[in-house]
């Protein structure tokens, strides 16, 4: 079973046929959401085609209801596919995290900084 699905409906922000969206619980900055399947998919490969392809849609109103709330400077897009990767809970989520002017002193290469030392180049 997977914590997602135990998420409480008065979470929920966003629902369609495929996906679901949740303010981050844990946020790394104002605004942080998750976009998570309806259904238990391990990670993005495991997603349909369909679903992969109504992602951006998705995403695109994520965007909406942050900017409904917050005026971010900027976003990083992320999803972990793997334990290797930094995958902890193994249903798909796709984090979409606003990032603001002056949250990080260099923002240069951005998710390359996942693996120590290559974020610089």
């Amino acid at each position: 079973m997977s914590v997602f699905l135990e998420i409480p409906e008065d979470r929920i922000i966003y629902k369609d046929k495929y996906f679901f969206i949740i303010k981050d619980k844990y946020p790394v900055s104002e605004g942080h959401s998750l976009i998570i399947s309806n259904k238990l998919r391990s990670d993005y490969f495991d997603l349909s085609e369909e679903e992969k392809h109504h992602l951006i849609n998705v995403i695109e109103i994520c965007k909406l209801l942050i900017e409904e709330e917050f005026t971010p400077d900027g976003y990083n897009i992320g999803m972990n596919c793997g334990a290797v990767a930094g995958q902890t809970v193994m249903h798909f989520h796709c984090h979409l995290i606003p990032r603001y002017k002056g949250d990080m002193a260099n923002p240069r290469g951005g998710i390359r900084h996942c693996v120590e030392g290559k974020g610089y180049y």
